[in-house]
């Protein structure tokens, strides 16, 4: 009795396939602020996306959100890391950099920073 009882629990563990974590977002470059010759308009930034290098292929990226996530010195809410959400807007150029609208304005020195570009939702389901 006790063998067929330690039979029926070997065969009933589950067995877990190791995988690699899906990542959900890419990575984007914050790279300056939208401007002109005298002016610069720090409620839009400009960032780069890995992969993306023509205009083209910036419109599956509208509408999704960026974070850009930092440390901070004192720890609120059990953490010392904190977030500024944003939106992309439109493209930029024909280089495949794109506007983003944040909640807040990127600090300065987050320029050059890597910034998370989530993929969902995904508009095309």
């Amino acid at each position: 009795m006790g063998k067929e009882a330690a039979d029926k629990k070997a065969s009933s563990t589950r067995v877990h396939k190791k995988t690699q974590p899906v990542r959900l977002y890419t990575k984007a470059v914050f790279t300056g602020f939208k401007r002109g010759k005298s002016t610069q308009h720090e409620q839009f930034a400009l960032l780069k996306i890995k992969g993306v290098n023509q205009k083209q292929d910036t419109s599956s990226y509208f509408g999704k959100r960026v974070v850009y996530i930092f440390k901070a010195k004192n720890t609120t809410n059990n953490t010392r890391f904190r977030t500024i959400w944003g939106k992309i807007v439109k493209a930029h150029g024909n280089n495949g950099s794109v506007r983003a609208k944040f909640a807040r304005n990127l600090p300065p020195r987050a320029m050059g920073s890597t910034l998370r570009v989530m993929l969902f939702p995904n508009r095309s389901i």
